[in-house]
């Protein structure tokens, strides 16, 4: 069935829209010349903060610290990502003249004694002697480049090419970091050899071979040795090994075949992270990138290997652009660093000014011409527009869930710490340690990670410091019920006889969670719901038995079930990439002697999580929509739907068996 999404050209302040077309796009109202609009528009931006010769750009926003130099040069190489495709598409006719344009910045940034040259990225090596990220802009520039090549290569003279190919070639031949960068120098190096350059000292292959082992299952991919599953996957390591195999004439190799296939997959379970009115599931880094989460999608419609139909990649990837532009992004200037809303406490320390153009990887599609069924189909029903799924990803750990109007996502399986854990403390991310994500909500930032309520089982002590989750010691998915295994950490070491082991199962807008929860039990334990936020103060209320709160839009709530005494919420303001008000609805429990079930450090706390969009139960109802008995460490649940499930904490997950030293 078709669903209306926000009218953004009903919105004042946006004359660059066209008329939305709800015969051809009668879910989104857009069309290619929507996509055409806004890349214009957001391009646009750049030159009205434009420098004399083009390459070094200063938009509105934060300088990191390796200057405005790296910064202007990440603006550019990010913004002909979205350029290529648009000129491409257009065979070099389109509006803006955009390809005169950035071959005058790209010669300007590459010219070794030029005003605005860009600096030479160094080998990734600690201590860093220089700045490195300009390896990543020669990547982008490099698929750029291959994808406008009759537009942007073709038409530089001799003396041209060598100066922009030396460039490529310097970051072609550095050594980098142990993750997706693996394939930036690849990038580099692919398209130098596609036109006949020199690639000695290149090691492309060795680097995209490694990456190759690297994979899970399902399509995805954990980037690097860091136990880190993420939207890397869709704007990193699908593009680019999409790319390199097409640039080095291995596209038809056993290798590049079985990429696609990869991708496929990958397109299969990503199609699941997005909403129906365009949300994008909100976990792992770098999320300023935002609408980067398509890329994939495009690569694998322009290569024929896409498991949707071309109405429904174009439906689904035209509820993304049109949400993040109901939602204000790029709309009054540059993509600010955030999610709708600036939001510098959600992003990296690496990230700058130039940064959030990594979305024109997501423009991908314009690369392909008018005529193309992507362009001329009507738009189909993307698959979160059907019935509500349950899809494990049990090579990553994840669970996705489509009910209630929005995308859950499980986590037991992504942690972006260091495995193994040496000597030293695990890092610990809250776009990566939460048990769960959506599409509706983001983990808090700030003062909220801090004090780590939102999506986590923290062991308290008397000083009310919350453990942190770290990095997880096993994991293991079966169908709706998924698990894992951490030992919390404190004050940078581990809890001493501690471990967690938790175990989710998901029931249509209901998550169970159960934890197995050994350690001193001086220490109480806290469990954490969504953290819900708008612009306005959350609503939040109390029963005996639930917390729970509201935004008008989404509901979240838990509720205890078994080993849990006192529901509470906790509100933030400024700590949330959702919106300024943020409050988090949690449970609270003493863990002493008397309560202990087998010995006096292990206990059994079980909660019923609940997010929705739609018509929220009654908080007082809650408690009726899973049946659920203990008998010490085994649960048994039967839900209102029919459903029923039975497991023993203890044994659910394999492990070690290993306990905080």
């Amino acid at each position: 069935m078709t669903q209306s999404l926000p009218n953004v050209t009903s919105q004042p302040g946006l004359p660059w829209l066209p008329t939305p077309d709800p015969v051809l796009s009668s879910f989104t109202g857009w069309t290619r010349s929507h996509w055409e609009a806004t890349a214009d528009h957001w391009l646009e931006h750049i030159r009205a903060h434009s420098s004399p010769l083009k390459a070094s750009p200063r938009l509105p926003g934060p300088v990191t610290r390796d200057g405005e130099r790296r910064e202007g040069m990440e603006t550019i190489g990010r913004s002909l990502l979205m350029a290529a495709p648009r000129i491409a598409g257009a065979r070099g006719r389109d509006r803006l003249g955009l390809a005169a344009w950035y071959r005058e910045a790209l010669l300007a940034g590459t010219d070794p004694e030029g005003a605005e040259r860009w600096p030479l990225g160094v080998t990734c090596k600690s201590p860093l002697l220089g700045v490195t990220n300009s390896i990543v802009e020669a990547a982008n520039i490099a698929f750029s480049l291959f994808m406008g090549r009759e537009w942007l290569w073709e038409p530089l003279t001799v003396a041209e090419k060598k100066q922009v190919a030396d460039w490529l070639r310097h970051h072609a031949r550095l050594e980098v970091w142990g993750n997706n960068w693996q394939l930036f120098p690849a990038m580099a190096e692919g398209f130098l050899r596609s036109v006949g350059e020199d690639v000695s000292g290149c090691t492309g292959a060795r680097n995209v071979a490694r990456v190759e082992s690297w994979y899970l299952g399902d399509g995805w991919y954990t980037d690097g040795p860091e136990h880190a599953i993420d939207y890397y996957n869709a704007w990193a390591i699908h593009p680019y090994l999409w790319a390199w195999y097409q640039m080095t004439g291995r596209e038809d190799t056993p290798e590049g075949r079985r990429h696609l296939e990869r991708l496929r997959e990958f397109v299969g379970t990503q199609s699941l992270m997005f909403a129906s009115d365009g949300a994008v599931l909100h976990v792992g880094r770098s999320l300023a990138y935002r609408t980067a989460v398509l890329a994939a999608l495009w690569c694998a419609e322009i290569s024929g290997v896409s498991p949707l139909t071309p109405g429904a990649t174009r439906r689904l990837a035209s509820g993304v652009l049109a949400n993040f532009t109901a939602k204000g992004v790029g709309v009054d200037g540059p993509p600010n660093l955030g999610w709708y809303d600036e939001h510098l406490g959600s992003c990296q320390a690496y990230s700058g000014f130039g940064s959030p153009y990594l979305a024109g990887i997501g423009f991908l599609g314009l690369a392909l011409p008018p005529e193309h069924r992507v362009w001329q189909d009507a738009e189909e029903a993307q698959p979160t527009d059907g019935p509500a799924v349950v899809r494990p990803l049990p090579d990553a750990g994840w669970t996705l869930s489509t009910d209630g109007g929005l995308v859950r996502l499980t986590n037991h399986g992504s942690d972006h710490c260091g495995l193994p854990v040496g000597g030293g403390t695990d890092p610990d991310d809250p776009h990566y340690a939460k048990f769960s994500y959506s599409t509706h909500t983001a983990p808090g930032t700030g003062p909220a990670w801090e004090d780590n309520v939102d999506g986590h089982l923290a062991l308290l002590g008397s000083d009310g410091v919350a453990s942190r989750r770290c990095a997880l010691r096993a994991t293991r998915t079966d169908g709706p019920v998924s698990g894992s295994v951490h030992v919390p950490q404190l004050y940078g070491k581990t809890l001493p006889g501690s471990a967690v082991t938790t175990v989710s199962v998901v029931d249509g807008i209901y998550e169970l969670r159960c934890h197995l929860v050994r350690g001193p039990v001086e220490y109480s334990v806290r469990e954490g719901g969504h953290a819900v936020a708008g612009t306005r103060p959350v609503d939040e209320g109390l029963t005996a038995e639930s917390a729970w709160v509201r935004n008008g839009e989404v509901f979240a709530a838990v509720t205890a079930l078994h080993g849990w005494e006192d529901p509470g919420t906790t509100r933030y303001a400024g700590a949330n990439a959702m919106g300024e008000h943020s409050a988090v609805p949690h449970l609270s429990a003493r863990r002493s002697s008397e309560k202990a079930q087998r010995d006096a450090e292990e206990t059994v706390h079980v909660a019923l999580h609940t997010l929705t969009r739609g018509e929220a139960p009654a908080p007082g109802t809650l408690k009726a929509a899973a049946a659920v008995v203990v008998s010490g460490t085994e649960v048994s649940v039967t839900w209102a739907s029919g459903a029923s499930q039975a497991f023993d904490l203890r044994t659910f997950v394999p492990w070690d068996g290993q306990v905080g030293k």
